[in-house]
C-alpha cells in the first residue's frame, strides 16, 4: 500500500501545507550569502551578493571571486577546474563583477580565465566556458583528446540572452547584446548587437551617427557599393543618410 493511498484526504493537504512551507523557509534561508559557511569558502563573496536556492553544482571556490550586489540565481553552476579538490595556484580563475544577474540554471565553467565585467546581466541557461576539447587527431574520440583552454572576456554592462553560448577565446567589448541562442566565439567590439550560429554582429552604434540599422543578411554585390561610393563623391547622398 502507497502512502498517499494510506493518508486520508485531510491528512494529504496537512502534509502538502507543512512541505510547501518548509521550501519556502528553504528558498529563503539556505541561499549562499557572505555570511554563510558556504559563502565563506569562496576566494570573494561580496556584500550583498548571493546564490540563489537551489544552487547548481559549485566547486573550486577558493578560485571564485563575485562582485558586491550581485545576484545568482538558482541551479546555476559555478567552477572552477575539473573537479573538487584541485590546487589551481595562486590567481582566480571566475571573476564576476559587481551588480551583476545570472539567470537561472547557467553554467560558468572555468578552467583558465572567466572575466565577467560590472553590470553583466543574463537571461536563464546561458552556458559559459574557457575549455572545449580538441579534435587534432582524428583517430582519437574527442571526448578523450586533451581540452584546450583560451580565456573568455565579457565586458562590463553586457546583456546575454537565454540560451547563449560564450566559447572559449571568447571577448566582449562594453554593452554587448548577444540575442538568445547565439553561438559566440571572436572578438567583438563596444556597444554592438550581436546574434546568430556563429554569432556576428547584426547592430552597431557609431558616434556620431547613433545606432546604425540591421545589417543585410545578403551582402551588397560591387555595382551597388560602386554606386553607393559615387554618390557619396558627388555629394548627393552623406554617409549617415545611407546608414538611416
Amino acid at each position: 500500500m502507497s502512502l498517499k493511498s494510506s493518508v486520508g484526504g485531510a491528512g494529504r493537504r496537512v502534509i502538502a501545507v507543512v512541505v510547501h512551507r518548509v521550501w519556502e523557509w528553504l528558498r529563503t534561508h539556505a541561499e549562499i550569502s557572505p555570511s554563510t559557511p558556504a559563502g565563506r569558502r569562496f576566494a570573494y563573496l561580496g556584500e550583498g551578493a548571493c546564490i540563489g536556492f537551489p544552487t547548481g553544482a559549485i566547486y573550486g571556490e577558493p578560485w571564485i571571486r563575485v562582485g558586491d550586489h550581485t545576484l545568482i540565481g538558482v541551479h546555476v553552476t559555478l567552477s572552477a577546474g575539473f573537479v573538487p579538490g584541485l590546487d589551481l595556484g595562486p590567481d582566480p580563475i571566475v571573476t564576476i563583477g559587481k551588480a551583476c544577474s545570472i539567470g537561472r540554471g547557467s553554467h560558468i565553467v572555468g578552467h583558465k580565465s572567466i572575466e565577467i565585467g560590472d553590470d553583466v546581466f543574463t537571461g536563464p541557461y546561458v552556458y559559459i566556458t574557457d575549455q572545449n576539447h580538441g579534435y587534432t587527431d582524428p583517430d582519437v574520440p574527442v571526448g578523450r583528446q586533451w581540452p584546450v583552454n583560451d580565456a573568455v572576456t565579457i565586458g562590463s554592462g553586457c546583456w546575454l540572452g537565454a540560451g547563449a553560448i560564450i566559447l572559449p577565446g571568447t571577448r566582449l567589448g562594453r554593452n554587448v547584446v548577444v540575442a538568445g541562442g547565439a553561438v559566440v566565439r571572436g572578438e567583438f567590439p563596444d556597444h554592438s548587437v550581436i546574434a546568430g550560429v556563429p554569432a556576428k554582429v547584426v547592430r552597431r552604434y557609431d558616434p556620431k551617427a547613433g545606432w546604425l540599422p540591421p545589417l543585410p543578411e545578403v551582402p551588397l554585390d560591387d555595382e551597388t557599393l560602386a554606386q553607393i561610393a559615387k554618390m557619396i563623391d558627388d555629394g548627393t547622398a552623406k554617409p549617415d543618410e545611407m546608414a538611416g
